[in-house]
């Protein structure tokens, strides 16, 4: 008897083979003797020792970029999001609480044990068995009680040993193994890593202030120079020697109207859509503008330097909790900040376009009308499409595609199709999208 006829639901036998994975995975759970009808995960991390695991653990140090990427989304879709350490256990499950809920009667829960060799085939405990991401729908799940869930899971490196860290997991309906997660997940996986080795190397920058860092620089300033982004490890790096600093500060404007600036301390401080612009034309250029140009950006034709100057009376108020100042005469930044979008761009310059599609969630404040921002948003969404067309890889232009500036993109679903192999089954449904956007071209 074959794996698929022995796992076979009496009342629904599958219609066909299962995938060789799936097989493999199941022939896997056979001879560890374990019984699908009777597969319930042990709590193999405590309660009460659940807090000091999760803080040991390296990951814990990228739950935010996990989280900004993955977890914001799943919120009210029927999506969880898990992470879990390099032995299959969860230390962190969130997302949506009525599928939270539901999760829990198959105890798919912080603590709980989903490693392969204990809970047969599951996406999170196949990923770390075979060290790549995979999708399980439904049926194909080795234990009974998951059937009815879909997963999708990658494992997460140590960017330096290629040491498995732990593993990244999306289950919930059918939605959780769409054609597009699983690239998503992984760009999320790459993300993490990039940012654990951006953290050792800070770390290291400043245990030596005067070594070399090789980090590349950031987007140009307004002369044409390169300059490394503010808040960059190169920054950090020059000015370690001269400032005492735990962290630095970070403004999120990509795919938001307004800004959040995180602070070093874990804290954050929500800038109204006005204030978010000119904080982010000066993070941007970094030499600052004087104050008739920098209206002219803000307002555009007809703005007028008394509004500017007071709201950038406001503007300084509400730094102030920050410690971030605001010069004049030029009008500028003191000390390092950071913008979201430095790091994407800095990201597509070091050729690592799924980690910079990862953190990509949209041009910067869509909102704004600011002329001086629109410029900004045109020069990043323009950098990215570029270098996607002009070296990512099939999946990441796949991925690409599902963003609001990619998914009617008719140069770049072109590429895509040429890129991808003759029989992959995504082509019928790229050339659909292409027939349909051409009729509809004037």
């Amino acid at each position: 008897m074959d794996s698929s006829q022995w796992l076979a639901l009496p009342e629904r036998r599958p219609v066909a083979r299962p995938r060789a994975v799936v097989v493999e995975s199941w022939d896997r759970a056979r001879r560890r003797h374990l019984d699908p009808e009777r597969l319930l995960p042990d709590l193999e991390v405590a309660e009460d020792t659940l807090v000091d695991v999760r803080t040991g653990h390296p990951l814990a140090a990228v739950l935010p970029v996990i989280r900004r990427l993955l977890v914001q989304d799943a919120e009210g879709s029927g999506l969880l999001v898990a992470v879990g350490d390099e032995h299959g256990r969860l230390l962190w499950v969130e997302g949506d609480p009525d599928a939270r809920r539901r999760a829990e009667e198959m105890r798919f829960v912080a603590g709980a044990g989903w490693a392969e060799d204990r809970v047969g085939t599951s996406a999170p405990g196949t990923a770390l068995a075979l060290d790549h991401g995979i999708q399980i729908h439904d049926d194909e799940h080795f234990n009974r009680l998951v059937h009815g869930w879909s997963c999708t899971a990658v494992p997460v490196h140590d960017p330096e040993t290629r040491r498995i860290l732990g593993v990244i997991d999306i289950t919930g309906d059918e939605r959780a193994v769409d054609p597009h997660t699983l690239p998503l997940m992984e760009a999320t996986a790459a993300a993490a890593e990039a940012e654990l080795l951006v953290m050792r190397l800070r770390q290291r920058a400043a245990a030596a202030p005067g070594a070399a860092v090789a980090i590349p620089l950031g987007p140009t300033t307004a002369s044409g120079t390169v300059s490394a982004p503010a808040g960059s490890a190169v920054d950090r790096a020059r000015t370690a020697s001269r400032r005492d600093t735990r962290g630095r500060e970070v403004l999120h404007v990509l795919g938001r109207d307004t800004g959040e600036l995180e602070l070093p301390d874990g804290g954050s401080v929500e800038l109204s859509a006005r204030h978010a612009e000119i904080v982010t034309l000066l993070a941007w250029h970094r030499e600052g503008f004087a104050a008739d140009l920098l209206c002219d950006l803000v307002y555009g034709e007809g703005g007028s330097a008394v509004t500017l100057r007071a709201e950038i009376v406001r503007l300084r108020r509400a730094l102030e909790p920050t410690g971030i100042e605001l010069a004049s005469r030029p009008y500028r930044l003191e000390g390092a900040l950071e913008l979201d979008l430095h790091r994407v761009v800095s990201l597509l310059d070091r050729g690592a376009h799924r980690v910079a599609l990862a953190g990509y969630l949209g041009g910067p404040l869509p909102g704004s009308d600011a002329p001086g921002v629109a410029e900004i948003r045109a020069d990043v969404t323009a950098r990215m499409r570029e270098a996607l067309l002009a070296a990512a890889s099939p999946d990441v232009l796949l991925a690409y595609t599902a963003t609001r500036e990619g998914a009617d993109d008719v140069e770049v679903l072109r590429e895509l199709l040429r890129v991808l192999p003759p029989r992959s089954p995504r082509r019928a449904a790229l050339v659909a999208r292409l027939e349909q956007l051409e009729r509809s071209e004037p």
